[in-house]
């Protein structure tokens, strides 16, 4: 019987409606014959034996009640009637490019002729998506035809031929998607999804009309919350896109809206979000690309699908890349949507700073530093995140400013509507966005970025979430392209335009339309530049994560990218600390992923734990450590045959060979990326393994570069301690040990390393001695600085973190590190204290010295005890010490008129350690003892000296 075939099905598959799938209870193979009767009842509307009999006597011309009917299911017979209803027109099927030029016949289902009150109530109890309510209001026998259709497509390959084979034109199937039955358009969906499913069988030319009136279901049945048919109807409707081009044509030309109503109104269902995502992804993409104002609109959906805590990954990973096209395609035009990419993923990070921060409570007393620094990067940051958002909206804003659209068509308005964007867009002045430019909205994103770095830098759990959130799309957009300068070469051009427009409509030709606004001569450089250093400084952090390694060893043009740039071959990019950061994330995405490829293969991997360097095959470079000379060829990552003599020389005991075996060093073997074929010309090169390492430790309120950067004056008073951060990368004075000592020292591969160090606390937390050189050797040793003999050349307080790392790595049994040590430079040392650690303290009230000024108030009991370390180590022929001595005061703070407070630093009796050579170095202050002005002078020749000694000593 048929009721009872219909409550088998729905009574054993209840359950699955969630996956849109029934098992069918229809015979396996149907009969041609019955599928022809089925279609047939679809398109027509009715059931027939056969041809009508037209009654003349009928009041309605033939069209009334008469009596129909055709064989099911085993042999049972359905009756019907004529109904009196069109099919219904569903509301946007016109918009998205339906159109029908066929006859919709109009019929009324009847009952079965087992009809029966017990029969109705067990099929009021059904749970077949809407049969039940079509049957229980029109008594519509459509529905029946649509489900046995539906059952027969799925229960073999056969069956779905012969539905194709009968319904050629795929209007039968049309005929069901646009039916006013509910269940008839989720069978007709079910049906559509099977034979699209099945690549036997060929493409229907109907399929773009299917797709089309498939999303007018989706939107229509999400704006009723009905999200089973919105269910079954959108997995139709992404299987049309993936096999039809035509329909992703129609879907981008007129269904774009139809898709982001749907997106709006089912955010809280997972998988119709994901379903969703995935069109989107599949029709922008490729061959075709989204218009810049459907960018715009579809910017206040990607990102919360980003960022969303119910996104699922393959949602979040749609969204990402599609973002990431629309940069790529617009580029200056969608400053708007990265700068809102970047003001949303830094609101997110710091939320979950916040959280954690709170979750960890008190911390104890020696973390208080630590703690302290933690909360200032999270106020810079909270203070960044509140200008980023501004600039979005202010950059946005002059958009709307320049165009004829209304605030409430403006296609950034469901960006705007975003929670970080909100607070900013209610108190935006009318008069704010015109003044707002190209320069404005870069300096955000600099700050941005930097506080992102800052915050995450130490926080593993932070890089991940940074990694999910697409930072490496953007990053990538700030390293390879200059869009913030196209901006601003797009507003002076504007700006050109509009002073000639007024020019020639002003009456008086000498009147004066230049305005702050108008005059191009007022348009500034963005700094780009920087912007790409701290983009590369931040892709550093987060190239030691293996996702991140993945990604970038796929992306062929990043990674050449990132080899011309630590080559010195891309105008703009010549800051050395961007060429170090990206020769070193390089070397730690592709030595990584063959290190960790080795690490599979074998079965003695060992896990590394502390700050101990235990067994790594492999460097690992972060932001702290730059590499001089990046562009030179033995800045590569070791094979297997050097991290085999790495390991050896790591496990020997006997004394430092200087002269240990040149092993020839290239990159590592190929691993099927695109990393692996850059810059062949250098890697089938062969370069000597450099016999040493020197490592550049610069002092207070010193830097990785500045400190050792010549001065155009070496007696002048300029130069005092109390400095603006982050401007040597303005400063083209001569870099010494990359220009000088790299030519002279040959035999060397130089670092320089950067840490926080601060005079008083008026300019910010840092942490003490022991802290930094804690976290200081912990880089170092996962660096490999250790591995190989290591010279230390250090400028003032630099001097004394050296000398409490190798302590601290002797009470950490990191034997290696002290033993390979076998040379130490110190230019104006404070061994025994400084005079400048005194003033504070006597005025701490007033100057609120930092920690680590503290540490170096004369006769500080720790630092004899360093003293007397070093000096133990010297005795016993460990290492070599060369210090150098200041002989003229030095200027701490300048005032009007060339007046200056000057002090001597440190003095010669602290600046001499009691061992080793002593260099005093006539006329020159603190500052300059590490700037040579020349290779003849005695700061620079006396340090070369040194190191060729060492050199023929170790021979």
């Amino acid at each position: 019987m048929l009721v009872a075939a219909i409550m088998d099905v729905v009574t054993s598959n209840c359950d699955s409606l969630e996956k849109v799938c029934f098992k069918p209870a229809l015979p396996g193979n149907a009969e041609t014959r019955d599928i022809a009767d089925v279609i047939e009842v679809i398109e027509e509307g009715g059931m027939h034996f056969g041809e009508p009999q037209r009654d003349e006597d009928d009041d309605e011309g033939g069209r009334g009640m008469r009596g129909i009917g055709i064989k099911i299911l085993e042999g049972t017979t359905v009756l019907g009637l004529s109904r009196t209803s069109r099919l219904m027109k569903l509301g946007d099927t016109d918009d998205v490019g339906v159109e029908s030029d066929r006859p919709t016949p109009k019929t009324l289902a009847l009952l079965s002729k087992h009809d029966s009150s017990s029969s109705q109530a067990n099929l009021s109890s059904a749970v077949v998506p809407g049969l039940w309510d079509d049957l229980h209001c029109q008594h519509v026998a459509v529905p029946f035809a649509a489900w046995a259709l539906a059952n027969w497509a799925m229960a073999s390959g056969a069956n779905r031929s012969h539905i194709q084979e009968l319904d050629q034109d795929g209007h039968a199937v049309m005929t069901a998607l646009m039916a006013p039955e509910r269940s008839v358009k989720w069978h007709g969906s079910l049906v559509a999804r099977l034979l699209l499913e099945d690549r036997d069988l060929p493409l229907n030319d109907s399929v773009s009309d299917w797709s089309s009136s498939l999303l007018s279901t989706v939107s229509q049945a999400s704006k009723n919350d009905d999200i089973p048919l919105a269910r079954v109807a959108l997995s139709a409707f992404l299987v049309s896109i993936e096999r039809s081009p035509r329909a992703q044509e129609v879907v981008m030309d007129k269904g774009l809206q139809l898709m982001r109503d749907a997106a709006k109104r089912t955010t809280k269902h997972k998988e119709v979000q994901e379903t969703l995502a995935k069109v989107l992804d599949m029709i922008s993409t490729g061959d075709m690309r989204l218009s810049l104002e459907e960018s715009q609109k579809w910017s206040g959906i990607l990102l919360p699908w980003v960022f969303g805590k119910s996104s699922s990954d393959n949602t979040r990973s749609s969204a990402i890349k599609i973002l990431s096209c629309i940069l790529e395609e617009y580029g200056p035009s969608s400053i708007p949507i990265s700068q809102g990419w970047l003001a949303v993923m830094l609101n997110e990070i710091l939320g979950s700073s916040k959280t954690a921060s709170a979750k960890r409570g008190s911390q104890p007393k020696n973390d208080k530093v630590k703690t302290q620094i933690d909360q200032s990067n999270i106020i810079f940051a909270t203070q960044t995140a509140n200008q980023l958002s501004s600039a979005v909206v202010n950059l946005a804003r002059k958009q709307l400013v320049t165009t004829t659209d209304a605030d409430e068509t403006f296609p950034l308005l469901d960006l705007l509507s975003l929670e970080p964007f909100t607070g900013p867009l209610k108190n935006l002045k009318k008069d704010t966005a015109s003044k707002f430019d190209a320069t404005d909205s870069a300096l955000a994103t600099l700050k941005g970025i930097k506080a992102l770095t800052e915050v995450c830098s130490e926080d593993s759990i932070c890089q991940k979430k940074l990694s999910n959130f697409g930072i490496l799309c953007l990053l990538r957009r700030f390293l390879l392209h200059d869009d913030y300068e196209k901006l601003a070469a797009m507003e002076a051009y504007d700006a050109s335009r509009a002073v000639e427009a007024q020019k020639r409509t002003s009456d008086d030709p000498d009147e004066s339309s230049d305005s702050d606004g108008n005059n191009p001569s007022s348009v500034r450089v963005p700094p780009t530049s920087h912007i790409r250093k701290h983009a590369a400084r931040l892709l550093t952090v987060l190239s030691l994560l293996p996702e991140i390694q993945k990604a970038v060893m796929a992306d062929e043009i990043l990674c050449k990218w990132l080899e011309d740039c630590a080559n010195g071959k891309i105008q703009g990019c010549n800051d050395l600390k961007t060429q170090s950061y990206a020769r070193a994330t390089l070397l730690n995405v592709s030595c990584n992923q063959q290190a960790r490829r080795d690490s599979l293969d074998s079965d003695d991997g060992v896990h590394d734990s502390g700050i101990a360097y235990r067994n790594r095959s492999c460097p690992r470079y972060d932001d702290m450590i730059f590499l001089i000379n990046p562009e030179l060829p033995h800045w590569k990552c070791p094979d297997d045959k050097h991290r085999d003599n790495v390991q050896r020389s790591k496990s020997s005991v006997g004394k430092t060979d200087f002269n240990s075996p040149s092993t020839p060093e290239t990159e590592a073997s190929n691993v099927g990326d695109s990393c692996s074929s850059i810059d062949e010309s250098q890697n089938s090169s062969q370069s000597v393994v450099p016999l040493v390492d020197i490592v550049f430790i610069h002092g207070l309120r010193g830097g990785p570069y500045k400190t050792w950067r010549i001065s155009d004056d070496k007696y002048s008073t300029k130069s005092g301690l109390v400095e603006k951060i982050d401007q040597e990368a303005g400063k083209f004075g001569t870099f010494w040990p990359a220009e000088w000592l790299s030519a002279d020292f040959p035999q060397a591969r130089m670092f320089t390393l950067k840490y926080k160090s601060n005079l008083t606390q008026w300019s910010g937390a840092s942490l003490p001695l022991q802290e930094v050189s804690t976290m200081l050797l912990e880089k170092l040793v996962a660096a490999g600085i250790g591995s190989r003999p290591v010279v230390f050349v250090t400028h003032s307080m630099g001097g004394l973190v050296v000398k409490q790392m190798l302590h601290k790595a002797k009470t950490e049994n990191i034997d290696n590190f002290v033993k390979n040590t076998v040379g130490l430079v110190f230019y104006s040392c404070p061994h025994f204290g400084s005079k400048l650690a005194d003033m504070p303290w006597r005025m701490g009230l007033v100057l609120r010295p930092a920690p680590t000024i503290g540490e170096l108030r004369s006769g500080s009991s720790r630092l004899v005890e360093l003293n007397d370390y070093i000096r133990h180590l010297h005795k016993k022929g460990v290492l070599e010490v060369l210090s150098f001595c200041e002989t003229k005061v030095t200027p701490i703070v300048e005032g009007y008129g060339g007046w200056a407070f000057r002090m001597e630093i440190v003095p010669i009796e602290s600046a001499y350690p009691g061992f080793g050579d002593l260099v005093v170095l006539e006329s020159t202050d603190h500052i300059n003892s590490c700037k040579p002005v020349n290779r003849t002078d005695p700061s620079y020749t006396e340090i070369l000296e040194f190191l060729r000694k060492l050199r023929a000593h170790y021979t």
